[in-house]
């Protein structure tokens, strides 16, 4: 059975849209379960109104300027498989909501680190980021 052993998430991110999206809004938040975390997402008015959207943890501490640092990524791996892939985001009417569990990171791991949307969906191929395009959004993770 799964549990998520807490009511109140570890961690969490306010995002925002950039200067050229600025009415992206939304929340990420990152739960501490048993060998990983649950991550989840609630994000609306992304562009283009629907769509898949890269999603991704990066390893600098700002989101401004919006590509400060790249993929959060401890063990040296390729892409896709940094510890700062996450999942696409699907927009529907612009809006997109995600619940997922990895084990890649636990909230502690990422606290300080940004949360980034993308304008375009991630091809999980190309090296070093998946082409996802530009930042549309960030938001900082910060401990509850």
């Amino acid at each position: 059975m799964f549990s998520m052993g807490q009511s109140m998430p570890y961690a969490k991110a306010k995002v925002k849209g950039n200067s050229m999206y600025p009415t992206i809004e939304g929340d990420v938040s990152f739960y501490e379960v048993y060998g990983g975390t649950v991550v989840i997402a609630s994000i609306q008015n992304l562009p283009d109104g629907n769509g898949f959207h890269g999603f991704h943890i990066h390893d600098g501490s700002s989101c401004m300027p919006m590509m400060e640092g790249g993929h959060y990524n401890p063990t040296n791996q390729s892409h896709p498989e940094h510890a700062g892939d996450m999942p696409p985001l699907l927009a529907g009417d612009g809006k997109a909501f995600s619940a997922f569990y990895t084990d890649r990171f636990y909230p502690e791991d990422v606290v300080g680190k940004v949360v980034v949307i993308h304008a375009m969906p991630d091809d999980f191929k190309s090296q070093p980021s998946g082409n996802p395009g530009n930042i549309v959004a960030c938001g900082k993770i910060q401990g509850i």
